[in-house]
């Protein structure tokens, strides 16, 4: 497990296979992805942690740098239904930069399909342990944690963690539009937008952030396991049942 220290590179630019720390993470030969090749952003799969089967969905940093399009919304809320239908508690993955933007995904109806990942955290009766990887920014970030960071029965993050409204470029282009406009010089504009970025990750550090208790705890990746089990363990078992649990589990 110390091997998921380096798991996330220091970088924030840089990229890392997720499926290689759900894979270290999980129960050797544990996992089982379904519908790997739709909606890539998300990844959605069985797996068993201590020999107990859970649901585990995921981000996936090299597409659209995990942000959550129609197709990943709709992933991953089937999922969690699955996962509920069948007593599943959910593990979730976050490196989020938020819910995609732009005209042309937005023509996918992406508000509709969205929402369907926080209608369907609301009833969920399984418990879902969040853990922030890297980026934990805006809506998308609430999404996979359950509707909200005080939603899920736990929120965690590794130490690259790093938080915030909305995308830290983004913020501070909208944010200091005037300001960066006022600034003439081409060299002189990038270092002040620069400055202004490395304020706003400062901020936004998982330490930093951890702080103001909107997050449980900075953990050592290396616990992650641990921290799984210690959320099972402390959760009521599932009361028995003898009809269904819900009353159906959408379809696509």
């Amino acid at each position: 497990q110390r091997k998921l220290r380096f798991s996330v590179p220091e970088n924030r630019l840089r990229v890392y296979d997720v499926r290689e720390i759900i894979n270290t993470i999980a129960d050797k030969d544990s996992v089982l992805e379904l519908r790997p090749h739709f909606g890539v952003g998300m990844i959605t799969a069985f797996i068993r942690v201590e020999g107990q089967p859970m649901g585990l969905i995921a981000n996936d940093p090299t597409h659209l740098s995990g942000a959550i399009d129609s197709d990943g919304a709709d992933k991953a809320a089937r999922f969690m239904q699955l996962c509920d239908a069948f007593d599943l508690p959910i593990v979730s993955l976050v490196d989020c930069p938020g819910i995609m933007v732009g005209p042309e995904i937005e023509k996918t109806a992406l508000v509709r399909h969205a929402s369907r990942v926080f209608v369907t955290c609301t009833s969920l009766t399984v418990p879902l342990f969040a853990f922030v990887l890297r980026k934990g920014y805006g809506l998308g970030a609430q999404a996979m944690t359950g509707g909200g960071f005080k939603a899920s029965a736990f929120t965690v993050t590794w130490p690259t963690g790093e938080f915030g409204g909305m995308g830290l470029e983004g913020a501070v282009k909208l944010g200091y539009r005037k300001e960066l406009e006022a600034i003439e010089d081409t060299e002189a504009r990038k270092e002040e937008y620069e400055k202004r970025v490395a304020q706003m990750y400062n901020r936004g550090k998982a330490v930093n952030f951890a702080t103001a208790f909107e997050i449980d705890e900075v953990i050592d990746p290396k616990d992650t396991r641990h921290w799984i089990m210690a959320g099972f363990k402390s959760t009521p078992k599932p009361v028995p049942r003898e009809g269904k649990k819900r009353p159906f589990i959408d379809t696509w």
